[in-house]
């Protein structure tokens, strides 16, 4: 659990783009000339693509039935071909959701220390989303959407267009040999909403939007459907503001345990959640660096990759032994800094990713 409290599995993975698996579908035998705009041909392309995801989901309830069978040293000696056999069908699936979710289970066994009780925990998440999408039908609304997106498919833009001056707070790239994934943090000065804009590059190639970090910005943002989400959808185009920006309100590390657990209730599969701590410090701990409550009265571990990151001693230099205000990630493996603001200088952001 790494020193959390909560369990998960973010950001929370973002919703992937859509396929071309899915918009080549057009092609098959019932929908042969018709249009992309035309309803009855997406209906059935849904449809299909739907009985495939069940048929993927089935066969990976199978696979952890047969591993919780055999027992969970035995994949410690299986390696990975049999996952990545497992994560190709769900690709054929056109579930890369839960391909994903299978390649981790497949980097897990050997992993370290207490590996076997995180393969327990993931292959319970995978279940329940396995179990979650094939009960689709008879779920909220908002959760069958996430349930959805969290198997793949695209997350549909839902509601209003909000406009608002816009803090970019972070923007960072994750990726891999496919695809590269931008991910942006925005907060909307005057309503108070945090946001997440997500754009994406083929290999190789940096994602089209990219937005300065502390800059204010006017434009809009629509969000995405789902419960709990954050993901939102930018207008043709953002305006800048001038004028310094404070940071989002934030609050100790109680509060941010707080609103990530009540973000697990709508999301259990969320990797992070977006929280502002204020009034912390860096301090370095028994199992590493942790941002400390300045009473002593809490702290949040570091994610091992923030431990690792010379963004971490950006914050030290900032912080000098006094306390700061830090927005980040909160997830199960511990706590992302992405932005600080000094008491001294309260509206100049200053970027740690």
């Amino acid at each position: 659990m790494d020193g959390m409290g909560v369990r998960s599995t973010i950001g929370q993975v973002p919703a992937p783009a859509p396929d071309e698996a899915s918009r080549g579908a057009g092609s098959e035998s019932g929908t042969a000339g018709k249009g992309p705009g035309d309803p009855v041909a997406a209906r059935r392309r849904a449809e299909r693509r739907a009985a495939r995801i069940t048929s993927g989901a089935r066969e990976l309830e199978q696979r952890l039935t047969d591993l919780l069978r055999g027992g969970l040293a035995a994949a410690g000696r299986s390696g990975q071909g049999l996952w990545e056999e497992t994560a190709a069908r769900m690709v054929d699936a056109q579930a890369p959701g839960l391909a994903g979710r299978v390649r981790e289970l497949g980097a897990i066994p050997g992993s370290g220390p207490g590996w076997p009780v995180r393969l327990l925990e993931e292959c319970a998440l995978t279940h329940l989303l396995d179990r979650a999408w094939l009960a689709a039908d008879r779920l909220p609304a908002p959760f069958a959407t996430t349930v959805r997106t969290r198997v793949g498919l695209p997350s549909p833009v839902a509601g209003a267009p909000v406009r608002d001056h816009w803090l970019v707070l972070a923007q960072y790239d994750t990726g891999d040999t496919r695809l590269t994934t931008r991910r942006a943090w925005l907060y909307g000065t005057t309503g108070g909403r945090t946001a997440l804009v997500l754009s994406y590059g083929a290999a190789g190639r940096a994602p089209g939007l990219s937005l300065p970090v502390g800059a204010v910005l006017d434009g809009e943002l629509t969000p995405h459907a789902g419960s709990g989400q954050v993901r939102a959808e930018p207008g043709e185009r953002f305006v800048p503001v001038a004028g310094p920006a404070a940071p989002p309100p934030g609050g100790p590390v109680g509060e941010a345990l707080d609103a990530y657990g009540r973000a697990l209730r709508e999301d259990p599969w969320l990797d992070a959640w977006p929280v502002t701590l204020s009034g912390v410090v860096p301090a370095r701990a028994e199992y590493g660096w942790q941002l400390a409550d300045a009473d002593g009265r809490e702290a949040l571990p570091l994610t091992s990759g923030a431990r690792s990151h010379p963004g971490l001693w950006r914050l030290v230099a900032l912080s000098g032994g006094t306390p700061v205000t830090v927005f980040g990630e909160c997830g199960h493996r511990g706590f992302t800094p992405l932005a600080a603001w000094s008491p001294e200088a309260p509206a100049e952001t200053v970027p740690l990713l």
